[in-house]
C-alpha cells in the first residue's frame, strides 16, 4: 500500500509561499524580507511562532526545504538561504556540498578531561559539545595550535550580511608566533553543519580580525558520541573540507599501550 503523503506543516507552507512569491523560471537567486511573513501567515490562516525568525532559521540550519522548492534544483545543486542585510535574506541556487562525516575515518582516543559535574548538567547537545571541546583542548589537538576560548555565542553584525552568530570563537598562536582566529560551529540534535554559517564566519573574521589567520571549524557528535571535527576553507569551488578527524573521549585506563604506540607515528603516515 502506498504511503500517505505527509502534509506540509505551517513552516513549510509559509516558506513555500514566500519563495514562490518571488521565483520566476530560470532564477538562481531571489531576495525576500522577513516582514513578508506575517501577511502570508494571515492569508494562510496560520498562527505565527513568537519568534518569526525561527521559520527562516529552521530551513537554513535544521530541516529540508519543501519538495516543491527542492525539485527546481538539479540533483547536483541545492537552494541555500543566505543573510542579505537587516531582516533580508537571499535564496541562492549553488552546487550541492554535503558537509558529512567520512564513515571510514579512524578514531583517535583521547583521555576524557571533562569535569563530571559539567558532563552531568550540560543542558543540550550543543552546549555539551562545546564544553567537551573546551575541557579536552580538542581544538588545539586538531589544529596543532595553542588556542584559548575568547567568547561563546558571539553575536555581531557583518557588512552586507546583517547580524550573525558564531557558537564559539577561539584565538591561538603557533610556535612561529602567527596568530589565529578559530570560529567554531557546533551541531547537536537535528541541526546540521551548513556552508552558509562557514561563509558568515569567514566574513566575520575578515571584518573583526583582519590581521589574524582564520581557520573555521565545524563540530558535531556522531550517533555513538564520538566528536567529529572539520576544518573548512573557501576555495574557487566554494566551501570545502580541508581536514577531518574523529575523536573518542575515553577514561584513561581504556587507552591501551598498543594504541599509544600507534599514535607515535607521524600524522598522515
Amino acid at each position: 500500500m502506498a504511503k500517505p503523503k505527509k502534509k506540509p506543516n505551517r513552516y513549510e507552507k509559509i516558506i513555500e509561499r514566500l519563495f514562490f512569491a518571488h521565483y520566476k523560471s530560470g532564477l538562481r537567486e531571489l531576495e525576500v524580507h522577513r516582514d513578508e511573513i506575517p501577511p502570508i501567515a494571515a492569508k494562510l490562516k496560520i498562527v505565527l511562532p513568537d519568534n518569526i525568525g525561527d521559520i527562516l532559521y529552521s530551513f537554513r540550519y535544521r530541516t529540508r526545504l519543501p519538495e516543491s522548492i527542492l525539485k527546481i534544483a538539479r540533483d547536483d545543486e541545492e537552494w541555500l538561504i543566505r543573510p542579505a542585510g537587516k531582516s533580508r535574506y537571499k535564496f541562492v541556487l549553488v552546487p550541492k556540498i554535503e558537509l558529512a562525516p567520512n564513515a571510514a575515518l579512524a578514531r583517535v582516543k583521547v583521555p576524557d578531561s571533562t569535569p563530571g559535574i559539567i558532563a552531568r548538567y550540560a543542558l543540550n547537545d550543543e552546549q555539551a559539545l562545546l564544553a567537551r571541546l573546551r575541557y579536552n583542548r580538542l581544538i588545539d589537538i586538531f589544529l596543532g595550535v595553542t588556542c584559548y576560548s575568547l567568547q561563546n555565542h558571539l553575536r555581531t553584525s557583518v557588512a552586507s550580511l546583517g547580524q550573525i552568530e558564531t557558537d564559539e570563537v577561539y584565538v591561538g598562536i603557533d610556535r612561529g608566533g602567527a596568530h589565529y582566529v578559530v570560529p567554531v560551529q557546533a551541531k547537536g540534535g537535528r541541526d546540521r553543519l551548513n556552508v552558509v554559517q562557514i561563509e558568515q564566519d569567514l566574513a566575520m573574521c575578515a571584518g573583526k580580525f583582519p590581521d589574524m589567520i582564520c581557520r573555521p571549524v565545524g563540530a558535531q557528535f556522531s550517533s555513538d558520541g564520538a566528536i567529529i571535527l572539520f576544518e573548512l576553507e573557501m576555495t574557487g569551488d566554494g566551501i570545502r573540507i580541508r581536514n577531518e578527524r574523529h575523536y573518542l573521549l575515553v577514561p584513561s585506563d581504556e587507552l591501551s599501550a598498543e594504541e599509544l604506540r600507534s599514535y607515535r607515528l607521524p600524522a598522515g603516515s
